[in-house]
């Protein structure tokens, strides 16, 4: 029997999105071939600190990181790493685990923004996702549209700001440029937080405020009225695009409360009811979207479709929810791919991206 590959899932961290990184956690190693890969579980709770789950009921049933169990830290040792304990005046202490290669489900800042792509790729890690470059552009929602705009792709008008241009920002220019309502949102950020809807002043200086509190570069963006629609991305320098799906929304738009809290903030229609050539151009886009921010791996695409088909795209998401009920696993069932047989896809393409990287000279 083949050796199995050790699939360390990392989970939780310090971002506002700690607690749908865990539910995307408990359902990747639920849905985890154990027969073909050994799973580990690695959490890393909102101080920072990370651990090894030894106790799988425990984490099964929990909803946010604790500091209960082995706490561990990843080092790099004879080209591969290894997570070990750390134990107060031990400096000989052996590994408790050695993991192939991490599927990491960190959402949100430091854990989707390149920052734990770079610590993986210096401890010689394979890791599922986007590299450290198209990690950290795909976060940046400002960068994001700069490249996507570069690349011809259609993108909603909109202007950025800094923390410390907070006081210059001018309401009365912004909507002679944009129009209301328009949306205010924190350039680096997930899952709809700190993102607000305004049609006057006093919301506007309230949404301002409120995008500052969770980034120091904000945009504001305008509103562009129409139907919500999402394309799943699979594969390195062949990717193909799912079928495409559509939000229909309960709310004014899909905000955090509406993707989490309420059940019926919004319905998944999948595949989304439009003509062939739609869908076509809609994957055609998503392709271009993930290519032209140098993504492997996996993505989501986001989009925006006014009444005459004029599309936009909105968003893209380097690590989407993972769940079995997320969009992207969702948008890949409808397309033929179980969302086991996914994740098992998304660790051999991992695999191949690490082997290819590591074809590469690093001395002269």
């Amino acid at each position: 029997m083949p050796k199995k590959i050790t699939v360390g899932i990392l989970f939780g961290g310090q971002s506002v999105e700690h607690e749908i990184s865990v539910r995307s956690a408990k359902s990747i190693y639920e849905a985890l071939d154990k027969e073909k890969f050994e799973p580990i579980v690695i959490g890393i709770d909102k101080q920072g600190q990370w651990f090894l789950e030894t106790d799988i009921v425990k984490f099964m049933s929990s909803t946010i990181v604790t500091s209960t169990e082995t706490q561990v830290t990843l080092v790099a040792h004879n080209n591969k790493s290894v997570f070990l304990p750390i134990a107060q005046n031990n400096l000989h202490a052996l590994p408790v685990a050695h993991v192939d290669i991490i599927f990491p489900v960190i959402h949100g800042t430091t854990g989707e923004d390149g920052a734990l792509q770079g610590l993986l790729k210096m401890m010689h890690m394979p890791y599922v996702g986007p590299n450290v470059l198209a990690s950290a552009l795909g976060m940046d929602k400002d960068f994001t549209k700069r490249i996507l705009r570069d690349a011809g792709i259609p993108i909603a008008p909109y202007v950025s700001f800094h923390k410390h241009e907070q006081a210059f920002i001018d309401f009365e220019a912004i909507k002679t440029k944009l129009g209301l309502p328009l949306f205010v949102k924190p350039s680096n950020g997930g899952s709809s937080v700190g993102v607000s809807k305004v049609n006057n002043e006093a919301e506007f200086m309230d949404a301002v405020a409120l995008a500052f509190s969770y980034d120091h570069k904000i945009l504001c963006e305008e509103c562009i009225k129409g139907r919500e629609l999402e394309c799943a991305i699979l594969g390195n320098t062949h990717p193909q695009a799912s079928v495409v799906g559509e939000l229909i929304l309960a709310q004014e738009f899909y905000s955090y409360h509406a993707k989490y809290i309420d059940e019926n903030g919004a319905q998944l229609q999948i595949p989304a009811i439009l003509s062939p050539e739609l869908s076509t151009r809609i994957q055609e886009t998503a392709i271009k979207v993930f290519q032209a921010l140098g993504c492997e791996g996996l993505a989501r695409i986001d989009f925006f479709m006014k009444e005459d088909n004029t599309l936009y795209v909105n968003e893209i998401n380097t690590l989407p929810g993972f769940t079995s009920i997320s969009m992207y696993p969702k948008l890949w069932q409808a397309t033929g791919l179980s969302y086991r047989d996914l994740i098992e896809q998304l660790i051999h393409l991992s695999i191949e991206r690490f082997t290819r990287g590591s074809e590469l000279l690093t001395n002269i």
